[in-house]
């Protein structure tokens, strides 16, 4: 540590100085501005703020709401901590929030006022937080945000590295259970520096936040525009209409997108004529109607990858034009080698596992070692998923394997297991398979296919009440289909793969 490390509250010190008075952050809600000087003085001020709180190396921070300035302040001060943050995602349902914060036990939350009640109907459950603090505003009944900053003195250095943790971010609840993965300063670097290289970040470029900031693609996209000193405006919710005339009267160069959002933002665009010429590249994992779409009315460039929250967001990246259907090639920073089921490479064109290796690969899944230890056999990561390589090293996705199962409704991560889970609560459901399906939407949705109990009746409807009650919205499914009887192996168990040739048209 110190001399040849670096950590990302040493990029906020580089930029204070590089790009002092250039606008770092623009709150698009309320106007607020900061320049990358004023964000370091603010960082320094929450920080001490922090630490005289007790937050020191390691801690972790909580963090529950909205894309704002004092979210993305949050990740500047833990990193001059060296505390790790913690993101919830709020579409989560309270028990899904409380078992993400109990994994982690956070000493600190910082929350939005709409969260608050929820929370303090929660506190008896989450013994680690010792005080939740306002997170935009001083709105709701918590500790005032702005009395953390009303400190005097200066920030007292802490010594980070880039191999410490700096962030945790949950993935989808494989086999049932969501797992913390943990990035290092290192990771978030990386990460920056791809993105930049491969869709010529820099200073003059103009990113609109829309993705939440609790997201892998949404918090990577932000530092690294910071990264390059460029301008990110920040939307607390994104809306077609007004993110298009802001696209017009701001000069936007760059987003991430998920469907629908590129796709909700060319028509909204047609119908109110915005000028969408400003806005050069684009990254994502848009559907070729809507690519071909934007490129062809823009004159903007569509960047396709691969990736996922434990390689840092990004294992490939390339133009989408250069190879559409692919996901690129391997990023300049990491190795991929693609296996068989005994970790045996396998040759150009043949599908096999994705596993990587290098500074992009995250440090672990938080408190598990049984799963690191698996996850990382043979001294490489194995992703879950398959892909095949062109001879030319361009990687093509080929889908999931059958241990990690996930559906990705508009860029969230849902696994069938703890769908079928929730399902198979309802007295009247005997069995069920939870799949991914074509969806004009989200490009992927959610499907049930359920058979009954004898004598038992139920609704498409109810059932996907029962489930919204239970978990996060956007896991609930979109499709139900009920049948007799649910296709079998001979061990006993439902035949998945048949399930997804008989029902997986939609």
């Amino acid at each position: 540590m110190g001399l040849y490390d670096y950590s990302f509250y040493d990029l906020i010190n580089r930029n204070a100085v590089a790009h002092a008075a250039r606008v770092c952050w623009q709150e698009i809600d309320d106007g607020r501005t900061v320049t990358f000087a004023e964000y370091k003085n603010q960082v320094d001020r929450l920080a001490t703020g922090l630490s005289r709180a007790g937050i020191g190396k390691g801690d972790r921070i909580g963090v529950l709401g909205k894309n704002s300035l004092e979210f993305f302040l949050v990740y500047g001060a833990a990193a001059a901590l060296g505390a790790i943050v913690l993101p919830v995602n709020w579409r989560l349902s309270a028990d899904e929030v409380c078992f993400n914060l109990n994994d982690c036990q956070p000493k600190v939350l910082f929350a939005d006022a709409e969260y608050q009640a929820m929370l303090d109907g929660k506190r008896g459950e989450l013994p680690s937080i010792a005080a939740v603090y306002n997170l935009r505003g001083d709105l709701g009944g918590a500790s005032r945000f702005a009395a953390l900053m009303d400190v005097a003195g200066r920030f007292a250095p802490v010594d980070v590295g880039s191999g410490d943790g700096f962030v945790i971010i949950h993935t989808a609840a494989v086999a049932g259970r969501p797992r913390g993965a943990l990035l290092s300063h290192g990771n978030v670097l990386f990460a920056n520096l791809h993105f930049n290289y491969y869709m010529g970040i820099t200073a003059e470029d103009v990113h609109l936040n829309l993705l939440p900031l609790f997201h892998v693609a949404g918090l990577f996209m932000a530092t690294g525009s910071f990264h390059s000193g460029a301008t990110t405006l920040n939307l607390s919710k994104f809306e077609a209409k007004s993110a298009a005339k802001l696209v017009q009267d701001k000069g936007v160069s760059m987003f991430f997108d998920f469907p629908p959002i590129l796709d909700s933002l060319l028509k909204a665009a047609a119908e109110d004529r915005a000028d969408l010429k400003s806005l050069r590249a684009v990254v994502g994992l848009g559907t070729p109607a809507v690519i071909d779409r934007f490129q062809e009315e823009t004159g903007g460039c569509y960047y396709c990858m691969y990736g996922q929250t434990e390689t840092s967001c990004l294992t490939s990246m390339g133009k989408y034009s250069d190879r559409p259907g692919s996901a690129g090639k391997t990023v300049l920073l990491a190795d991929v080698r693609l296996v068989d089921e005994h970790d045996r490479p396998v040759p150009a064109g043949s599908v096999g596992e994705i596993t990587v290796k290098g500074p992009m690969v995250f440090m672990g899944y938080w408190g598990l070692p049984e799963d690191n230890a698996y996850t990382f056999r043979e001294g490489w990561h194995h992703t879950g998923d398959l892909g095949r390589f062109e001879e030319d090293g361009t990687l093509f996705y080929a889908g999931r394997k059958a241990e990690k199962e996930l559906i990705k409704p508009g860029g969230e991560n849902v696994y069938p297991a703890e769908v079928e889970k929730v399902i198979l609560q309802h007295a009247a459901v005997a069995k069920t398979t939870v799949i991914g399906v074509p969806d004009p939407k989200w490009k992927e949705g959610i499907k049930a296919v359920c058979q009954l109990h004898d004598g038992k009746s139920l609704t498409a409807a109810e059932l996907i009440r029962f489930v919204g009650e239970r978990i996060a919205s956007f896991k609930k499914p979109q499709y139900v289909e009920f049948v007799a009887q649910l296709p079998m192996k001979e061990d006993g168990s439902i035949d998945r793969e048949q399930v997804k040739s008989l029902y997986g048209k939609g």
